[in-house]
Order: C-alpha cells, then sequence, then structure tokens
C-alpha cells in the first residue's frame, strides 16, 4: 500500500531528529476508557415503565375539536 502525505511527513520529521508527533499524543488517546453495560431487567422495567398509558386505558383518550367559521 502506498504511504499516505502526512505518514511522510512525519517520517521525514524522525529522520530529521525532530520529535516525533506519535510521541506528543496523551496516552489516553489510544485506550478505549468508556465501558458498556448491557442492561439489567430492572432497567428495561423502569424505562418500559410509564410508555403506553393511553393504550391500556382507552376510555381515558382524549379527542381533539376542529371549529370552521
Amino acid at each position: 500500500m502506498a504511504k499516505s502525505k502526512a505518514r511522510k511527513q512525519r517520517e521525514k520529521l524522525v529522520r530529521e531528529g525532530r520529535r516525533d508527533p506519535v510521541d506528543n499524543r496523551s496516552p489516553f488517546s489510544q485506550l478505549n476508557l468508556c465501558t458498556k453495560k448491557t442492561k439489567t431487567k430492572k432497567d428495561v422495567v423502569y424505562s418500559r415503565r410509564r410508555t403506553n398509558l393511553e393504550s391500556d386505558h382507552p376510555s381515558s383518550s382524549f379527542y381533539f375539536c376542529k371549529i370552521f367559521l
């Protein structure tokens, strides 16, 4: 594969005795600091607790009226 222009510039800087830009990066830039966890059953139940309240009680629904003048 061909080298990118940025990679060529980095290699040139290292050849000339300058500091490698990779060394300037934070040590945390290569780490994935986010942790993923799946929802527990309690979390799923809590998130769905208040959804579709109107569908359970059809008599409590409301209507919009449009009045023509």
